[in-house]
């Protein structure tokens, strides 16, 4: 823990929930200060979300004239890592090019939906690409278990596995599926991400053992997810660490991932790049590619090759 802030007025903490302009940081002392920002407020992080959950803060206390905690952050400490999608400047008012959905995580928690919700691969791949690329520890949680088939779901996820990658299984029905996820947990400030209605924060109560966010069901109409969680929050776990709740997305933009850099952040192709004929090898289509002959040879995955293609030809 930092050392306080000694200064009359003054003191450090650590944000824990964004709505709006407003914010809750929690002191190092303890107390709860609901605090804004203002045009004097200074920040270690350049072009990005000024606050983001996750974030070491300090503070300056004002007067409310009530028992109610409250103060301006002065000052944005440097974030070690970040989860984070781009922004187009042209649609904000803060022209940040980087949003924060949550910083300072030690892993990233992947929610995918083996149904209703369908469930996306590629959704999965573009989210282990931004995790390779900030070395960040990743966990691919598959919910709602209970209307799968299971040898399918078992089909998709098995090359994930053959990578090293943590897969757990989980249901609202089987209590009994969160205990291997709650231990991996343990200790760790996680981010929970994904589509919307995949069940994030259905899990989040149930490893919580209390109603802690609100829950709705998929839309019937078009199948997809259904916005529940409209901000970030940080909430402890029982046994040690803390979990991050995000908003549900529909598409997850990779910030700062290029096509030249991409082929670096599918662990699989590491091996092979070194066939390669060409050291600047992109592995779409230039002859003697080690990639390519390793997918036909059955050395890659062809959906991830496939899925390594759809996300390079999105990137600019």
């Amino acid at each position: 823990m930092e050392q306080k802030n000694e200064q009359p007025g003054s003191c450090s903490g650590l944000v824990t929930e964004a709505t709006g302009s407003t914010y809750t940081v929690i002191a190092d002392d303890g107390r709860a200060f609901r605090s804004r920002t203002y045009p004097g407020t200074k920040t270690e992080n350049e072009e990005t979300s000024l606050v983001a959950v996750g974030d070491r803060v300090e503070l300056k206390v004002t007067e409310t004239g009530t028992e109610q905690f409250e103060a301006v952050v002065t000052l944005v400490k440097q974030r070690r890592s970040a989860l984070t999608r781009k922004r187009d400047i042209r649609r904000n008012r803060s022209k940040e090019k980087i949003q924060v959905i949550a910083a300072n995580i030690d892993q990233l928690v992947v929610v995918v939906s083996s149904f209703d919700p369908p469930l996306s691969t590629r959704l999965v791949d573009r989210y282990l690409v931004f995790a390779e690329s900030e070395q960040l520890d990743v966990l691919v949680v598959v919910n709602k278990m209970d209307l799968a088939d299971p040898l399918l779901v078992a089909e998709l996820m098995a090359p994930y596995h053959k990578l090293g990658y943590s897969v757990f299984y989980t249901s609202v029905c089987e209590q009994g599926s969160l205990q291997p996820l709650m231990e991996a947990l343990g200790g760790k400030l996680s981010a929970f991400s994904g589509h919307s209605g995949v069940g994030k924060s259905t899990l989040i109560n149930l490893l919580f053992g209390q109603k802690q966010l609100k829950t709705r069901r998929t839309n019937l109409k078009t199948g997809k997810g259904v916005h529940t969680t409209s901000n970030s929050v940080m909430l402890p776990l029982p046994d040690g660490g803390y979990v991050i709740d995000t908003p549900g997305i529909r598409e997850f933009n990779l910030s700062d991932i290029t096509r030249e850099n991409l082929r670096f952040y599918f662990r699989e192709f590491l091996a092979f790049m070194p066939d390669c004929s060409f050291s600047s090898c992109s592995h779409t289509g230039e002859p003697g590619c080690g990639v390519q002959r390793a997918v036909h040879e059955g050395g890659i995955d062809p959906a991830r090759y496939e899925s390594y293609l759809a996300i390079y030809y999105s990137l600019e």
